[in-house]
């Protein structure tokens, strides 16, 4: 484990106070309503580019909540610089847009894989290997949102670099999706997979190389089977219930 203070997220070792957890919103902005969520007395210990950071406490256990931006490439950045200061279980928080018809806004999607349609991981490994999130970690998720009645789904998530052509969304400034998207969210809708997002097939096979946990845990606030357009209404929401799932699986014994 790396004493030094680590270039991209400004922190060091004796910052986290032996924490072996991360949350990791992407949004900087969304990291201290989860640290207070977590504890009441937590606190920031501060800010570098994308990635803010702050140090909570559950049950004395301490847990790191640091943003990750947004994307595959500054995500495994995170998770390279938080493995050397020792992180070792690592959870992406955030939102996503559902794309099968059962699910709806607010429901939590608890990743059980991810399809790599983004391109940070194949500097990690080839595209056969697949991005999976770690039993333990995910199945500890599943079982709070459980014993809470907090409605989710646990499925494969499709991670996009991009968040309009990559997600076959056509209300970007040109309108316009390339023909190797075109049909591709019927496809995946077909295929079985329940989400888009940007972070989690990067972190899932960054993580799994490095013979660490991840998991990943979204709240919906877009429909991608009604609309393309974001639902902002949904988000308070889906905050209170993926807040309520953390704070309950990290109460767990590891």
């Amino acid at each position: 484990m790396s004493q030094a203070r680590q270039y991209h997220i400004g922190l060091s070792a004796a910052d986290i106070g032996g924490a072996l957890d991360v949350l990791l919103p992407g949004d900087p902005g969304r990291v201290a309503d989860l640290a207070r969520a977590l504890d009441d007395q937590a606190y920031a210990l501060g800010q570098n580019r994308e990635y803010c950071s702050w140090l909570a406490h559950v049950d004395g256990r301490p847990v790191l909540v640091c943003s990750s931006g947004l994307g595959a490439p500054s995500t495994a950045v995170a998770v390279e610089e938080l493995a050397n200061i020792g992180i070792k279980r690592f959870i992406r928080v955030g939102t996503t847009g559902a794309i099968q018809p059962y699910i709806d806004f607010a429901d939590i999607v608890i990743s059980k894989a991810a399809v790599r349609l983004e391109g940070t991981s194949r500097h990690y490994a080839p595209l056969a290997y697949p991005a999976v999130a770690s039993f333990s970690l995910t199945q500890r998720l599943v079982a709070a949102a459980e014993r809470l009645g907090v409605p989710h789904h646990v499925g494969i998530t499709a991670s996009s670099d991009t968040f309009w052509p990559g997600q076959e969304r056509y209300d970007s400034h040109s309108g316009y999706v390339r023909r190797a998207f075109q049909g591709s969210l019927a496809e995946w809708r077909a295929l079985g997979v329940a989400n888009f997002e940007m972070e989690a097939a990067a972190l899932f096979t960054v993580c799994a190389t490095f013979g660490l946990d991840a998991a990943c845990i979204c709240g919906v606030i877009a429909r991608r089977v009604d609309a393309e357009a974001v639902n902002h209404a949904a988000y308070p929401l889906a905050a209170e219930r993926w807040q309520s799932i953390l704070l309950e699986a990290l109460r767990e014994p590891v």
